[in-house]
């Protein structure tokens, strides 16, 4: 058997090598060539060497699982195992704990936990490093191996060691795994006839669930109607891409969404809204903070973009790049970067992020700013540069966007909260949401719009 694998490996070397020097890079299939003569070398010498008899395919998943670390935080490589559960995270149900996780420099750092999750209920924020998971130590555990000890069967319980800043010492927490169902959507009417959506996660659930939301909302509002809406997609760290897409195609007319750009001739995406607002051009406001990633940041540029809405709130993480799921021929894969995406006036986002119109600071429970800055693309060891490019629009985008030609508004001066202000604008306008100034902050700006409307002014012109 460990004959056979070792052969099969320089099957595998043997046709890469030889797809190279077929292409029309000879010269670099050639120094290619080379480097894989030592690999293979070095992998002799380790089975024949090595203090112990080593297991042919753990070898073989470390050297491409290497591979992939060289390359960006977001490239992995998938066991079987991990592959299927890959496909369970889509889905939407799985057993464990309930966090969005990136791979961090020296530890697995928390992008953001799940709502009404066992992470959430513990206390786990955004930012957190997890340096053990139980006994074992994250600084060289792979992403995914991470996302596996983690979950696993329900009522059983796991030790996450984790660093915070401005905590002296390491905070050790005991979790009981659930099983996590991600309702992807929440929703409620607030006063004034205003809708509030949250998306949690771009699982395959949201579009649907999102559709869901708009028609209750509406038939909450009775025979007043819907007033406006607010979108909330702080801490959201992303997902699927074809869900971005029908969320923003949600509130848009018409015109281009999102496209991406690779290295691969012909294999670059675009996508377009089709006609139907499902909130009939109604204003709207965007929440984002640095939580927000990827799919996210797709939906608040596009409608940023059309100016369809009013981003609020602090910078996007800046997750622009585009992950392509490649099964290989064991059952196992990998997660490979292979493009950027751009919002539709050309802006990449990566490491950059989407700058809100109006920057509104978050608040803690005490009323007081968060005066951390919270991990960012930017932030992680790796990253891709950005590098913005702008394409030219199709034709028929051509006269809209030199009538927009000027980019989008710049934003104004950070509104900052104190004290009074947040405990008795909330008491007065809501009596609940006491912690989320943010939120009211985009509730007072859609209440405003209402009132140019009755006097006469053209609300709609302030979010187009």
């Amino acid at each position: 058997m460990k004959r056979y694998s070792f052969v099969l490996l320089l099957l595998i070397i043997a046709t890469f090598v030889t797809a190279l020097v077929g292409s029309n890079v000879l010269a670099v299939g050639q120094v290619t060539y080379e480097k894989l003569r030592v690999f293979s070398e070095a992998y002799d010498k380790i089975r024949q060497s090595y203090v112990e008899e080593v297991d042919d395919q753990k070898v073989l998943y470390g050297a491409i699982q290497g591979m992939l670390r060289t390359l960006d935080p977001h490239s992995s490589f998938l066991t079987p195992e991990n592959f299927k559960e890959m496909k369970v995270d889509t889905r939407g149900e799985f057993g464990g704990l309930g966090i969005e996780i990136s791979r961090g420099d020296r530890a697995i750092k928390i992008v953001a936990p799940i709502e009404d999750t066992p992470a959430h209920q513990a206390g786990i924020q955004p930012g957190d490093l997890i340096v053990k998971i139980d006994d074992e130590t994250t600084q060289e555990m792979d992403l995914l191996d991470a996302v596996k000890k983690m979950r696993g069967k329900p009522g059983t319980k796991i030790t996450l060691t984790l660093v915070r800043k401005n905590e002296t010492k390491p905070l050790v927490v005991t979790l009981t795994r659930a099983v996590i169902k991600v309702r992807s959507v929440k929703w409620r009417m607030e006063p004034s006839q205003i809708g509030y959506v949250r998306i949690i996660q771009f699982n395959e659930q949201v579009f649907p669930m999102l559709q869901d939301a708009i028609a209750s909302l509406h038939k909450q509002s009775g025979s007043t109607g819907l007033k406006g809406l607010v979108l909330d997609l702080r801490n959201d760290p992303g997902g699927l891409l074809d869900q971005a897409v029908q969320v923003a195609d949600a509130f848009l007319d018409s015109g281009r969404i999102v496209y991406t750009k690779g290295r691969i001739q012909g294999k670059d995406m675009s996508f377009d809204a089709q006609p139907g607002d499902l909130i009939h051009r109604l204003p709207m406001v965007v929440l984002i903070n640095a939580g927000s990633a990827s799919a996210s940041e797709i939906v608040a540029g596009a409608l940023q973009d059309h100016r369809r809405a009013i981003i609020m709130g602090t910078q996007s993480f800046g997750k622009g790049s585009v992950q392509t799921i490649m099964p290989l021929g064991d059952g196992s894969g990998m997660r490979l970067t292979t493009a950027q995406y751009y919002t539709p006036n050309g802006r990449s986002i990566q490491a950059k992020g989407i700058t809100p119109d109006l920057v509104v600071e978050e608040m803690t429970l005490a009323g007081k700013k968060e005066g951390d800055r919270r991990t960012t693309e930017a932030d992680l060891k790796g990253h891709l540069q950005n590098h913005e490019e702008p394409t030219p629009l199709p034709e028929g985008q051509k006269d809209q966007k030199a009538k927009e030609k000027k980019a989008p508004p710049e934003p104004i001066a950070p509104i900052t909260p104190n004290d009074g202000e947040v405990s008795e604008e909330v008491d007065r306008i809501t009596g609940r949401a006491k912690e989320d100034y943010q939120l009211q902050r985009a509730l007072d700006l859609l209440r405003g719009l209402q009132v140019f409307s009755h006097t006469g002014a053209v609300a709609r012109s302030t979010v187009e």
